[in-house]
């Protein structure tokens, strides 16, 4: 009988232990969520502190994070009174056998069916039995919440790349930086098509200006060429090689872009612009900054190149965070340069001043340059617009302005904002 009721006990234990424990994930689970949700808040918040302050909206912010805390407080509190639950729940079944078996035995005893030994004996063995089913059920729950805790990150590493190198691909060679997009169709959402069965030849040393509509694929591009995706249809080729057949490190390491929203990182100017070649040492770094046109204004900061750059930048003007750009992408000196509308979000004086540094960062190397302003690629080798996906014309800034087509109706309508700009001046 004392058997029987031990086996029935330890199996009771069993499903207690794992029946809350699952409840506990479920409440560990939510709990992290939330955790995660709060600090998005407060990271949100922070990075976009400009944004709040422009609409006063500090209070709304804090009580969007105070709720996002609160909520993961309740949830952290059910969470660790449900371990309480357990642990008192494996006590209480623990203490029950424990209680029972001893007063089975003293009963025994009393009758004098146990002898004394006999009672010892017994209450030895309950002991040494739970004992280590105790620490097998603490063990469990810690693996199951290690589990849970980890789980994200399982999720993260399962995940199949999208992008990967072919098997026995080569590195890139670039011997004349010959860029070709042959019959490329791509979407990012399989409902809907960016880029048509595009054609678009970008001749080496040559600069080839990209401009249309929003939406028309112009960034799209650029992402392609790095090969952040791959095509659907059609190829992408540099001096003959298809982009897909080479190795990834190589395709990037031979590609500099400008983008529009240059974001740093939040350490030095310096170490900003060394990001653009590993190993690159002090001297290489002050010649990319002469010729990104910055270093006047670094060595006047009182730490020089050691000048902190904040969060982002943000301690730079749009066009300081501009010539960083420039200036990690000479010290990586690519073949093939993008400029992926890199000064759109500049004023016109600062953008003058920046197109001519571009220019002659332009030179020996094939540019492709995504434009939304057409008077920044007018002196291009070629201007190639999109429309819905395809090219629907290209040529020079002069022959597409004689042809009288989508260029020119982008270029008076342009024209006629930029003079009802200085009219209200």
């Amino acid at each position: 009988w004392l058997v029987g009721a031990t086996v029935v006990m330890v199996a009771v234990y069993i499903w207690f232990t794992r029946m809350v424990t699952d409840w506990r994930n479920a409440l560990r689970t939510r709990m992290n969520d939330l955790d995660t949700g709060a600090v998005a808040h407060a990271v949100d918040s922070l990075l976009n502190f400009e944004t709040v302050k422009y609409f006063g909206a500090e209070e709304r912010e804090a009580r969007r994070y105070e709720n996002a805390v609160d909520a993961y407080a309740r949830a952290a509190t059910k969470s660790e009174n449900s371990l309480a639950w357990l642990n008192v729940g494996q006590a209480f079944i623990t203490n029950l056998m424990l209680g029972g078996g001893m007063a089975y035995v003293a009963w025994g005893w009393s009758r004098g069916s146990f002898s004394a030994g006999d009672v010892v004996f017994v209450s030895t063995l309950l002991a040494q039995l739970f004992r280590p089913l105790d620490l097998l059920g603490m063990v469990y729950r810690t693996i199951r919440q290690g589990a849970i805790d980890m789980g994200s990150m399982f999720d993260l590493i399962d995940t199949p790349a999208e992008v990967i190198d072919a098997p026995g691909s080569l590195p890139l060679r670039v011997p004349h930086g010959h860029v070709r997009f042959e019959g490329v169709r791509f979407g990012y959402d399989p409902e809907r098509t960016i880029l048509d069965r595009l054609d678009l030849d970008v001749p080496a040393g040559t600069t080839v200006a990209v401009v249309g509509a929003s939406g028309a694929g112009k960034s799209t591009l650029a992402r392609l060429l790095y090969r952040f995706y791959d095509v659907g249809e059609g190829r992408i080729t540099i001096d003959g090689q298809d982009i897909r057949e080479v190795t990834q490190a190589s395709l990037r390491g031979a590609i500099g872009i400008v983008p529009q929203d240059t974001v740093l990182f939040n350490d030095t100017v310096g170490y900003n612009i060394a990001y653009g070649r590993e190993g690159a040492g002090d001297d290489e770094v002050r010649r990319a900054a002469e010729g990104a046109a910055i270093a006047d204004f670094i060595e006047r900061q009182p730490d020089g190149y050691d000048t902190r750059v904040g969060e982002r930048g943000l301690k730079l003007s749009g066009g300081e965070k501009q010539r960083v750009a420039i200036a990690r992408t000479l010290l990586k000196n690519p073949p093939i340069l993008i400029l992926d509308e890199a000064t759109s979000a500049l004023d016109s004086r600062t953008e003058a001043d920046i197109l001519d540094t571009l220019e002659q960062v332009e030179r020996g190397r094939t540019t492709i340059v995504v434009a939304h302003r057409l008077s920044t690629v007018v002196a291009a080798d070629k201007i190639v617009v999109l429309d819905q996906g395809r090219v629907a014309e290209q040529g020079t800034h002069a022959e597409l302005l004689r042809r009288g087509g989508l260029y020119a109706g982008m270029w008076a309508r342009q024209a006629r904002e930029r003079e009802e700009a200085l009219a209200a001046e």
